[in-house]
């Protein structure tokens, strides 16, 4: 029988995990925010100092040839296979403290609480700091995870940032060897599974007056540049009924959009996020409209379903005004479906703390989305005030905190405990 983490040495763990995402919070390029971006100065200080953080817990320490910083924890047979644990370390510009270090500090909670009650599992847990997930300086996202997984295209070290600088050329800079990324691919036999804790990054645990969910999947995403043409006239001499007004063709679509994606439900969700209208005077009737639409959802199948839905809307619209209408995608990516044993494992550790675990999918990107092309994954979320993220007012509480550490300590151990039964409403498998 597997026992939660006492809640006295859970509540010390959140103190000191707390305590540690403000001294992380000061690796800043810029004073007074938090802005680490990837291969920066404060990226390799930011390693440094997880690695002392990661060696005070027990684990041997490397930096791998993308920038991770990855610490390791030995199994009762060494060698034996990792659960992997871990988040990024990178940040937005001007970001929250709690997006990305708290899933790698809590994880370090998770072995300092292991190893101080002398415990050793099954397999050895990996600990990773990513370096790279938000992409804000190289446009590109998912660099550490995917560097993990050995997912690096070529012409990623030809990207280059706002100051004309290469990936390549940042790399040499900070004295890692360009040439030799690839060797920061595991092999898939090395690793058994991955675990992360993160802040939810929305209002659904609020609302639900619940500390933790566990994730379903990762939300997949389509996102379009969309165009209504019409006709530009005269604002006072073009009668109402005979006008090709773009912008009333395109307001028209925006509100089917929130009807029918409300309507649709199934975590499915909808946004038009820029619009531009011309020629944008006062006095004239809008000819053309180019707005945004980004659409997402936890299953790939409906998500595309609703995407041709609200396509085949927007054509009818438009024929109705007599303008035309036409979309170009430009960005997709698939949902991330978690793995339903490592999922169920979650949700009997998160149930043991707080006596439910509410499932929920995830808006937001993770690295758990480069990460399940190798092996599977599973999340847990933190609640965080209001739903806010990417943004310095970003808050949890240290009673969450504590509560995601006992949650987090205990999946850890049902996922390398062997033939433990896991039960959910809808799933009973043996691992």
């Amino acid at each position: 029988m597997l026992n939660l983490i006492p809640k006295a040495m859970a509540d010390g763990a959140a103190q000191r995990v707390m305590q540690r995402c403000d001294l992380l919070a000061n690796i800043s390029e810029t004073q007074g925010e938090l802005t680490r971006v990837y291969l920066s100065d404060e990226h390799f200080q930011a390693n440094r100092q997880v690695q002392q953080w990661m060696e005070e817990a027990g684990m041997s320490v490397w930096q791998d040839e993308v920038g991770n910083i990855c610490g390791r924890y030995e199994a009762v047979a060494e060698g034996a296979p990792a659960i992997l644990l871990g988040s990024h370390l990178d940040s937005v510009r001007n970001a929250g403290r709690y997006d990305g270090p708290l899933g790698v500090l809590t994880a370090i909670e998770v072995v300092s609480a292991l190893r101080n009650q002398n415990i050793r599992l099954a397999n050895a847990i990996e600990i990773v700091g990513f370096a790279d997930e938000e992409g804000t300086r190289f446009g590109i996202t998912l660099l550490g995870s995917k560097g993990l997984t050995g997912q690096w295209p070529n012409d990623w070290l030809d990207k280059t940032d706002s100051q004309s600088i290469s990936v390549r050329e940042a790399m040499l800079a900070q004295q890692l060897d360009p040439r030799k990324v690839l060797q920061a691919a595991r092999h898939p036999e090395s690793i058994a599974a991955y675990l992360e804790l993160h802040i939810e990054q929305g209002p659904c645990l609020e609302t639900a007056d619940l500390p933790l969910g566990v994730v379903t999947a990762i939300n997949g995403a389509h996102r379009l540049h969309c165009h209504f043409t019409g006709l530009a006239g005269h604002a006072g001499t073009v009668p109402m009924t005979q006008r090709q007004d773009a912008l009333v063709a395109a307001a028209e679509w925006i509100m089917a959009i929130e009807k029918e994606t409300t309507a649709a439900g199934g975590g499915l969700v909808a946004t038009v996020g820029q619009m531009s209208c011309s020629p944008g005077a006062v006095n004239v009737i809008p000819g053309e409209v180019a707005l945004s639409l980004d659409i997402r959802g936890p299953e790939d199948a409906p998500l595309s379903q609703l995407l041709e839905q609200l396509l085949s809307r927007a054509q009818s619209i438009a024929s109705a005004r007599g303008i035309r209408f036409h979309a170009e995608e430009f960005y997709h990516i698939a949902a991330t479906a978690c793995d339903k044993r490592l999922r169920a494992a979650c949700t009997q550790a998160v149930t043991a703390v707080q006596g439910s675990a509410p499932l929920l999918s995830s808006g937001a990107g993770h690295d758990a989305i480069a990460i399940a092309a190798q092996w599977p994954v599973a999340m847990i979320f933190v609640r965080c005030e209001k739903g806010i993220s990417h943004h310095p007012a970003e808050a949890v509480t240290v009673q969450d905190v504590a509560a995601g550490i006992q949650a987090f300590t205990h999946a850890v151990q049902l996922t390398a405990t062997p033939l433990r039964e896991y039960e959910t409403d809808d799933l009973s498998q043996a691992v």
